[in-house]
């Protein structure tokens, strides 16, 4: 089962990053490789079960559910439902701690998945450079320029 990984540290405290991200539907304010979130169960977004359908800059669709959201760990973990990849079983983590030397916060990224042999390779490094990376330096970013 492959896992796609990335982390870094954002020029903001845990909380301060933690409430900026913890809304299941507020991927486009912060990811900018979503243009729409539209919860389609679960009203809040924060409900464990909530299903969010996210449209991509491309134009494509990718559904997912939430399994978990921990607050006190703050974290939450996400399943696709639907999705253009050709990812399966697709699991997917989001956590933030605290640097405590510098009061900045350490974001990580992470998913496990199945696929075919021959899309592995490809889809590990698009999810955990193209995605993960890409969204953990825009949360870089926008806390920088803040």
């Amino acid at each position: 089962m492959p896992r796609a990984y990335a982390s870094g540290v954002v020029p903001a405290s845990a909380d301060t990053v933690w409430s900026h991200i913890r809304d299941f539907n507020g991927l486009p304010s912060w990811l900018p490789a979503i243009t729409a979130s539209e919860l389609t169960e679960g009203g809040s977004g924060a409900e464990v079960g909530a299903v969010r359908r996210l449209t991509l800059g491309d134009g494509g669709i990718v559904v997912e559910r939430l399994l978990e959201l921990n607050d006190a760990e703050r974290r939450y973990t996400y399943e696709f439902v639907e999705n253009p990849f050709g990812a399966r079983r697709y699991v997917c983590t989001l956590r933030v701690a605290p640097v405590t030397a510098g009061g900045e916060a350490f974001v990580e990224w992470w998913s496990e998945f199945d696929a075919d042999a021959a899309d592995e390779k490809r889809l590990t490094d698009f999810f955990a450079d193209g995605v993960y990376a890409g969204g953990i330096a825009a949360l870089r970013d926008h806390f920088a320029a803040a």
